[in-house]
């Protein structure tokens, strides 16, 4: 009767213990658990071992690029020199690219942006990016041989040999308005047709209305000539202006010899 007796008590000893290792943690008497009580969470939750931490998983949302600069004169770096060399590419003389943004990248970007027929104000943007990247040329009217053609429309100067465009200069040429000159009013204006390059002058020509940079004179008085001042629109007195800097490489490398053809339209 005694071992009867003592088998019962130990047995419900051990079922005691037994009842308390239900826990999460598997220790008897777990913080804010009573020991021998039950978790309320089911059998099969809690019978699930704990999962080992894990990394956080790469993020895969993409990335938003950087926005792209507006460049203007001044702006300087990488992209300045790509986009000069991409107007050099296309033919819009701009000097030698050197990342710096300056007045013979603005000509540049002027005479791309008259081509393009957008906004002239030098700058690079997004529309005159696109042009750019879609490579827009103003479409030449000779075919044959060497021709300087000036569009007074577009307010453009080409070299164009044999039907292929070289070079594209910012241009400005007459106005169209009436000035006064030694007592006689007179028109701004640059007569359309075909003319020869006839003589010129390698240094300044202190004309009665103004200084000329080494000009090529093509139908009398009228020049292809350096200015200081080439604006985006037709604003001289009758002679076709490009930059100093223009001017400079058309003498340096014989682009408008005398007798080079000149067609005005």
């Amino acid at each position: 009767m005694r071992r009867v007796l003592a088998f019962t008590i130990a047995a419900v000893a051990t079922l005691s213990l037994a009842a308390g290792c239900d826990s999460d943690s598997g220790s008897p008497g777990a913080p804010g658990t009573p020991s021998g009580v039950p978790e309320t969470s089911s059998p099969a939750a809690t019978a699930a071992p704990s999962a080992p931490p894990s990394s956080a998983a790469p993020s895969t949302a993409p990335s938003t690029p950087a926005p792209v600069r507006k460049l203007k004169v001044g702006a300087k770096g990488a992209d300045v020199l790509a986009v000069q060399q991409r107007l050099t590419e296309l033919g819009y003389w701009n000097g030698k690219a050197d990342g710096k943004f300056g007045g013979t990248t603005q000509q540049a970007v002027f005479a791309l942006q008259k081509a393009a027929g957008i906004g002239r104000d030098g700058t690079i943007g997004p529309k005159t990016r696109k042009a750019l990247d879609a490579g827009v040329l103003p479409k030449p009217k000779s075919s044959s041989g060497r021709m300087v053609e000036i569009d007074r429309k577009r307010q453009l100067l080409m070299l164009v040999d044999d039907g292929r465009i070289t070079q594209v200069f910012n241009t400005s040429t007459g106005s169209g308005e009436y000035y006064e000159s030694e007592g006689e009013t007179h028109l701004a204006s640059t007569p359309s047709g075909k003319f020869k390059v006839s003589r010129q002058i390698d240094g300044w020509r202190h004309a009665p209305l103004g200084l000329l940079w080494r000009p090529k004179y093509f139908n009398g008085g009228i020049a292809v000539h350096g200015a200081t001042s080439v604006p985006p629109y037709a604003a001289s007195h009758g002679c076709a202006r490009v930059s100093i800097a223009a001017m400079n490489w058309m003498w340096n490398n014989d682009a408008l010899p005398l007798k080079t053809k000149v067609w005005v339209y």
